[in-house]
């Protein structure tokens, strides 16, 4: 039996070739185990995993904090990548030299000329675990005030950042009562607009464009309840508070960050709030190349979902992508389109919106979302073209729709899309009523699926399901003027005229700017016989076709039919026949029911007029309900029961 080896200086007996027999523990007699064991018992002694431990966790400790840093100095994205590289670079070097050299009673020497008794390895192994442990202390402190208070401290300079950017004029609101308690729903979200953070106004887009994703992506995980675009984005460039912004929305969650753009890189930083307790549920920042921004999209909208608790499909994530693209310069160009959405509908934005829409799907050709984008822009530019360009403008937004519905079949808005092109250009009601349930079933949580929906359901007398939807898109979508304008046109279609109004000002009192808003409001007041008010209403500058309508019918029954003469000039001057249904409406509320039928027949024979999807619940063509003519041709309109 081999004898036992003297102690070594931290007291454990040598090491022997051979185990003693009978001990439970055997070290191998082959000469490569020897030799293994040897080289992880010098390593164990010689403190080499101690300073292994403590260099990663300092090195944590560093790049940290100078990642904050950098970003707030907007510190070029290279520089972190050097930090990294010489701290990679380091660990190597810090390991041998933990292996060559020993701290001795004379100092630093190497380890191959300290004499065995000189040694102080188990002194120095345990300074180096009082220090791993004070910097593991030091790492939990600090990832807990990143986590909590660095993130609130964020949240608000972030909102401060965007609130310098733009000049706001709004009155101090005023809080006479206390606040009652706040209980939004379960699952209900807000994304604000990510704070553009590039130095660059012209930039604005695409960190809107990139939160407008962010939001429509959530919108179809149906176990969440997402703010509308609008609404959510009236709050940019306001100092506004959390808890502020969370009850104007009724929602328990809100989702802010800002994005930084350089070149072919991006840098965003998401948290998401607890609005009801102020908490914060989660936060992160990404260094992404553009190229993987759609899947980035997808990383963040996982990421939030999971902190809201929310039980996801099992093809979530195909959910979030779909209909996207992965081309970034694509994505570009979309985003670029959809900055023009919320914008007064005049020719230039239009045929801007559609070039952009054009060249996403130039660099794209499978990008279904901007086909969508596409439709819906010439479906509403042909609502300002005349003669035979708006027929063409109808089939390049069919095309446009069935392409995107051939690429993403799944995707509501394509449904949508297709649907209010068929309904407006083709006049295919039966068809378009399908196209509008099937966008229903696929993105019931989509306020423009929603308001087209509620839109369409009305003019054909499915009021309780318009009322429903319209009502819905309010919820997601209370800010937007267009919402209260959809609720109030499904008002004053079921003859709730008085409540129509309502929805009218409260959308007046959102954005004044909106289209025929004044005009629409007019109607409703005509219809209750408040001729002064309705004139007033219609007269607002600016006039178009609509407003003018409503002053012929307007001034002739206040007995002024040189002003009532005049304006249906000016519809004439600006739409010609095309505005045949208009006529028809004007000439039935005067009395010419011949005239009124023979420009209903020209709507519908000659000018395929839009507006005859109203032919069923307009309270201006009472007057000829009862009409054979009138009759024949709801029958041919075919409108679904």
């Amino acid at each position: 039996m081999a004898s036992q080896g003297a102690p070594d200086e931290e007291g454990s007996p040598a090491l022997t070739d051979a185990a003693a027999p009978g001990d439970s523990k055997r070290v191998s007699t082959s000469p490569r185990g020897l030799l293994k064991f040897r080289f992880l018992e010098e390593i164990r002694k010689r403190n080499v995993g101690r300073v292994a431990i403590l260099y990663v966790v300092v090195c944590w400790l560093i790049l940290e904090p100078v990642h904050v840093v950098f970003h707030m100095l907007e510190v070029p994205s290279w520089a972190n990548r050097l930090v990294i590289i010489m701290l990679a670079l380091g660990f190597p070097a810090a390991l041998i030299f933990a292996w060559v050299y020993e701290i001795t009673p004379e100092g630093l020497k190497p380890t191959v000329e300290v004499p065995h008794g000189q040694s102080i390895r188990r002194q120095t192994g345990r300074r180096l675990d009082r220090a791993i442990i004070a910097v593991l202390a030091l790492a939990v402190i600090y990832f807990v005030l990143d986590k909590f208070w660095l993130s609130s401290m964020a949240g608000h300079s972030q909102r401060g950042a965007g609130a310098a950017a733009t000049t706001i004029a709004a009155a101090p609101t005023a809080h006479a009562e206390p606040a009652a308690a706040f209980a939004p729903p379960a699952h209900s979200i807000a994304v604000l607009p990510f704070v553009n953070m590039s130095g660059d106004s012209q930039q604005d887009y695409f960190s809107d464009g990139l939160s407008e994703e962010l939001l429509n992506s959530l919108s179809r995980i149906t176990q969440l309840q997402v703010a509308a675009r609008t609404s959510s984005f009236s709050f940019k460039g306001k100092q506004v508070d959390i808890a502020d912004i969370a009850r104007k929305l009724n929602v328990g969650a809100i989702l802010e960050g800002s994005v930084r753009k350089d070149e072919a890189h991006v840098r965003i930083t998401a948290q998401l709030i607890n609005a009801v307790t102020g908490f914060h549920l989660w936060s992160e920042t990404y260094d992404r190349d553009l190229r993987h921004i759609l899947a980035l999209q997808t990383e963040i909208a996982s990421a939030v979902t999971t902190a809201l608790q929310a039980t996801l499909l099992n093809d979530s994530a195909a959910l979030i992508e779909l209909g996207g693209t992965h081309n970034p310069l694509a994505f570009d160009a979309y985003l670029k389109g959809e900055k023009f959405v919320a914008k007064m509908p005049d020719k230039e934005t239009q045929l801007a919106q559609i070039a952009a829409y054009s060249e996403a799907i130039r660099l794209d050709p499978r990008y279904a979302k901007a086909y969508v984008g596409k439709a819906l822009a010439l479906r509403g530019f042909a609502g300002n073209e005349s003669g035979p360009a708006i027929r063409e403008d109808y089939e390049q937004a069919r095309a446009a729709a069935e392409k995107a519905l051939a690429l993403a079949p799944e995707l509501g808005e394509a449904h949508a899309a297709f649907a209010a092109v068929l309904e407006d250009g083709f006049l295919d009601y039966a068809r378009a009523v399908v196209e509008h349930e099937r966008a229903l079933a696929l993105s019931p949580g989509n306020a423009l699926v929603l308001r087209l929906c509620a839109e369409f359901f009305s003019r054909i007398g499915r009021t309780e399901a318009a009322f429903t939807n319209a009502q819905r898109a309010v919820v997601l979508d209370p800010l937007n003027a267009i919402t209260h304008r959809t609720l109030g046109h499904v008002l004053h279609n079921a003859r709730r005229d008085r409540e129509a109004i309502e929805a009218y000002n409260q959308a007046l009192r959102l954005n004044p700017q909106t289209a025929q808003l004044q005009s629409v409001r007019g109607w409703a007041h005509l219809s209750l016989g408040e001729l002064e008010a309705a004139r007033e209403s219609c007269a607002t500058p600016p006039l178009d076709w609509d407003s003018n309508t409503c002053l012929a019918v307007v001034y002739h029954k206040l007995n002024r039919q040189s002003d009532a003469d005049a304006a249906l000039a000016a519809v004439s001057t600006a739409m010609g026949d095309d505005s045949a249904f208009q006529y028809a409406l004007i000439y039935a509320q005067w009395g010419n029911i011949a005239k009124a039928l023979e420009w209903l027949e020209t709507a519908y024979y000659r000018t395929h007029d839009p507006g005859l999807l109203d032919l069923k619940v307009e309270p201006m063509l009472d007057a000829l309900r009862q009409e054979p003519r009138f009759k024949e041709i709801e029958r041919k309109l075919k409108f679904p029961t």
